[in-house]
């Protein structure tokens, strides 16, 4: 077996493990999520996750990974039809990739679904999430990774040069980030937002649990596609660089503001410096990763706040921590990126601005396809099998009302606030937690800011 050989089995198995490893990201969004949310809704955020493998895993194969690897339709998406079903991959070593590429797809659309926890319909977000990684996810992973509009020969990026997105800055976190706003807003807000103290995480171990499992897959979803030993050192270096710099940041910002360093945001600092990292980790040193995660951490510490000015409910900050590092990272490609064969880079390292705008205008394109294409899946969903539980289920607990179980037992407690019995809810029991929520939700004596917050403020 010559070299040639050895280090095509070397890769393939390395994808192999990239594979299983981005996959066990999932269950650890699962987990993250689980903890973030009240405790009477912890196994429906659970159960989005695991949907997500289930509805984006049979896409796939059917058409999602034709949608981003066959012949260009338009620049937009591959021919769906083209290997429909992976036709004609069966006896392929691409086979490994299309593995590796649908655990990206599985991840993205499970991020979104912390935007709308306490109170999405479950019905709704298998539907919603068949048709975002159909409509949203598919083309824009073809538009900057398959040969589309983004790429060096596609019409955008011929006139605004390529944008670098190793990992999925744009089409995995800018994406997600977006569509979790839109759909913030389509929703609406949760019972007592901004007022009830019960909005709190309810497992802050289950959150670092979660945290930990990501950034052990991360490596695979950052390394995963390194072309040498030597790019996937450095990528590696640089996925132990940025969080560690980013959870710095961030219990930076919290000790400053606050006066006290917290587990949520360590937990919170370290995915925040993860996403950021994301984009730029094959293109960047180990002190830019550095300084990348720095930033990032302070800018999503700050940004998880903004819901509660301007009156969006994105409930497990979505938005403050996917899509403010996300675009952070992405953009700071322009100034960090490292030359390539002395050509190119970022003005730091006399590139000039060409990779910045190649940068903006790859951001510019994906927060406007996603938003507005996830505004009309949104309202299609929404207007049909419908998005949301109605008032009493929200109330009584979306575990209980979507599933018929729950995750914890503390007998007698009630469904209010973090405990619950496991026996089924009569009408009079509903109501009476109605009334008891209601006044809970009382606004005219607001709860202060601190007992509100969700991720490290």
């Amino acid at each position: 077996m010559g070299t040639e050989e050895v280090w095509g089995l070397v890769s393939a198995i390395w994808v192999v493990v990239a594979t299983a490893l981005v996959l066990f990201m999932t269950p650890g969004v699962a987990f993250f999520y689980g903890g973030m949310t009240r405790a009477k809704a912890t196994l429906n955020m659970i159960m989005m996750s695991f949907a997500a493998i289930a509805v984006v895993g049979v896409v796939w194969v059917l058409w999602g990974y034709s949608m981003t690897a066959g012949s260009s339709v338009g620049g937009l998406l591959g021919n769906p039809l083209e290997m429909f079903g992976l036709s004609g991959l069966v006896a392929s070593d691409d086979l490994v990739s299309v593995a590796f590429g649908a655990t990206f797809a599985i991840i993205t659309v499970a991020l979104i679904s912390g935007a709308i926890a306490d109170r999405a319909k479950f019905s709704g977000w298998l539907f919603f999430s068949a048709l975002w990684v159909t409509l949203v996810y598919c083309p824009l992973a073809f538009m900057v990774w398959g040969g589309g509009l983004l790429s060096a020969d596609g019409v955008i990026g011929g006139a605004f040069g390529e944008a670098i997105d190793f990992a999925g800055g744009t089409v995995v976190h800018i994406n997600a980030g977006v569509a979790a706003l839109v759909l913030a807003l389509l929703v609406g807000k949760r019972l007592g937002f901004g007022t009830d103290p019960a909005h709190r995480p309810h497992s802050v171990p289950l959150v670092m649990l979660g945290a930990a499992i990501l950034w052990f897959g991360w490596f695979g979803f950052n390394a995963g596609a390194a072309g040498s030993v030597a790019e996937a050192g450095l990528i590696m270096v640089n996925t132990i660089a940025a969080p560690a710099a980013a959870m710095l940041g961030w219990l930076l910002v919290e000790k400053v503001r606050d006066g006290v360093p917290t587990s949520l945001g360590a937990a919170s600092g370290v995915v925040a410096g993860l996403v950021a990292i994301t984009p730029a980790c094959a293109n960047v040193s180990p002190l830019g990763a550095v300084l990348i995660g720095l930033i990032a951490g302070v800018l999503s510490a700050f940004a998880v706040a903004l819901k509660y000015r301007f009156g969006y409910d994105d409930s497990l900050d979505v938005v403050g921590v996917h899509l403010v590092s996300g675009l952070w990272g992405t953009i700071a490609l322009g100034f960090l990126a490292l030359p390539v064969d002395g050509e190119g880079g970022g003005l730091f390292y006399g590139g000039g601005a060409g990779q910045l705008v190649a940068q903006l205008a790859a951001t510019v394109v994906a927060i406007v396809f996603s938003g507005v294409m996830t505004l009309l899946i949104g309202l299609l969903v929404h207007k049909t099998i419908g998005l949301r539980v109605d008032r009493e289920a929200e109330i009584a607990g979306v575990d209980l009302t979507e599933h018929a179980e729950t995750a914890w037992e503390f007998g007698g407690l009630g469904t209010s606030g973090s405990g619950f019995t496991l026996a089924p809810m009569s009408n009079e029991s509903i109501a009476a937690e109605v009334v008891a929520e209601d006044k809970d939700h009382d606004e005219s004596e607001p709860v202060p800011a601190r007992a509100t917050e969700e991720v490290g403020q």
